[in-house]
């Protein structure tokens, strides 16, 4: 009877605490750190548009554009240079995602400290040659594992480094608001593109004034991110602030989990 009652309690208990799927359920830090996020990828894609001669730091899709066009020029340096580009930011994205499952609810301080630190070491880095850019690498693989950071247990994760997504979802979220039909996660597509557009004009005026310096602008924003994340994950064990089932990445403020407990 009471191994019956007991394990009734613990059953309870279980279910009382959110299993640990190391995604913010909670929206009051999931949609301030996306936005914030946004803004730093913005803004270490800005200062690396100018520090490397236009070559993107986050934004892949400009990259590859830029690759197909000097493959049709048989410019093999520049190839070289915005293919291996890719490669490195790919890798910071399936890196990131390892880690994440490996650290549990502890995804979001490590992996924003080891972005900034990759922010930091790219700084030290050596310039290496025009089609291997060795000095931009470390950026560009913080940048790629930023995309790991605000995955749900499903692996979907928010556009944090690119913006066509945001802007296309907002003007179909639009036409499905005139219809009745709007997705929650409608609303957090403008704070999104305002976040990265922002991050953008800082880095363009903190590289202008301060050159590759500037990219300790972003570094410190993820340091201090990192240290918010530790503060929580501390404080709040078991909170949905940090980890917990939770609703699709970029949904809105009031969506549903997207899966039960279980």
């Amino acid at each position: 009877m009471c191994g019956g009652q007991g394990n009734g309690m613990a059953d309870a208990d279980q279910k009382k605490t959110p299993p640990d799927k190391s995604f913010p359920a909670s929206a009051t830090t999931r949609i301030p750190f996306a936005i914030a996020l946004a803004m730093l990828a913005g803004c270490a894609d800005s200062i690396g548009f100018l520090e490397f001669s236009q070559l993107f730091m986050s934004f892949m899709s400009g990259n590859t554009t830029r690759f197909g066009v000097a493959v049709a020029n048989a410019d093999w340096e520049n190839v070289t240079r915005v293919a291996s580009t890719i490669i490195v930011f790919c890798f910071g994205a399936f890196l990131g995602t390892l880690i994440a499952a490996w650290v549990g609810r502890w995804r979001l301080s490590i992996l924003l400290t080891i972005q900034a630190v990759l922010m930091g070491i790219g700084l030290f880095m050596p310039w290496g040659t025009f089609a291997f850019p060795l000095h931009a690498y470390p950026i560009v693989l913080a940048l790629g594992l930023q995309n790991a950071i605000l995955q749900d247990e499903q692996g979907r994760s928010i556009a944090l480094t690119y913006v066509t997504g945001a802007v296309v979802r907002f003007g179909t979220g639009l036409a499905n608001l005139m219809l009745g039909t709007v997705a929650p996660s409608f609303w957090l597509q403008a704070p999104l593109w305002g976040g990265l557009s922002t991050g953008a004009v800082i880095g363009g005026v903190l590289q202008i004034r301060y050159g590759e310096n500037a990219f300790l602008f972003p570094a410190a924003l993820a340091a201090l991110l990192a240290l918010v994340a530790v503060v929580l994950t501390v404080a709040r064990p078991g909170s949905t602030l940090v980890a917990g089932s939770s609703p699709p990445p970029d949904a809105g403020s009031h969506a549903k989990p997207s899966d039960a407990i279980h």
